[in-house]
């Protein structure tokens, strides 16, 4: 059984995902917090395997009680629930070893689906060798990227290739319109798939400023580190 702790400063909601907690099997609650300090002691007490987190807490912000956990040998692996959609936090939380991150405001389905891959995750037999890369990112809850993600209404997996190939050759940042003079599509079309491939994670945008007007967005292919 994986016992839980949930942490959330709102007394309705932390009722709401205990009792969502509860209803699926293999996991059971053995605490609610609703503050940073509160967290801490019953962590501390309860020592639970997981922990669903909120950050904004009255006190400090979730993820400073959470690594005041792990400085007191909270082991316990966590889950952030949380607003908090910003760059910066979300790194903050990985560095932390946070497992999963779920945005608010979300459906009783979407917890249910992170506990459920969180419980098998969990209960893989501890033996078993991983044949690939796909089957690594699955047991860590990442996307299988072997095959092309689905692309937005209007947009080609072709034209995406052509654009990802002209980045990559390019050995340099393109703007919007240099990658579709490459292409030899419109500078409205480039900017729709680069944008597309920075809100997936595979492309990065920077920013060049001149000497007036406003600053120039410019592209580049992410490079896998490690």
């Amino acid at each position: 059984m994986i016992s839980v702790l949930v942490v959330d400063d709102d007394f309705r909601v932390a009722r709401i995902h205990s009792a969502f907690v509860d209803r699926v099997a293999g996991f059971r609650t053995v605490g609610v917090a609703h503050s940073g300090e509160e967290a801490i002691s019953r962590a501390l007490a309860a020592r639970p395997d997981l922990i669903l987190l909120d950050l904004y807490l009255p006190d400090m912000f979730g993820l400073t009680a959470l690594n005041r956990m792990r400085v007191r040998g909270v082991e316990g692996d966590a889950i952030v629930i949380s607003a908090a959609n910003d760059a910066e936090t979300v790194e903050r939380a990985v560095r932390l070893g946070v497992v999963n991150y779920l945005l608010k405001p979300f459906t009783q389905q979407d917890l249910v689906d992170r506990l459920l891959h969180y419980r098998d995750s969990r209960t893989s037999s501890p033996g078993r060798r991983l044949t690939d890369q796909a089957a690594v990112d699955a047991l860590l809850g990442r996307p299988d990227r072997s095959r092309p993600a689905p692309l937005p209404k209007g947009l080609s997996q072709e034209t995406a290739a052509a654009i990802v190939d002209a980045l990559v050759s390019a050995g340099r940042e393109l703007s919007a319109q240099e990658c579709a003079e490459l292409v030899g599509i419109s500078r409205v079309s480039a900017r729709r798939y680069l944008e597309h491939f920075v809100t997936e994670g595979t492309v990065a945008v920077g920013l060049r400023y001149g000497a007036v007007g406003r600053p120039e967005r410019r592209y580049s292919p992410v490079v896998p580190v490690g």
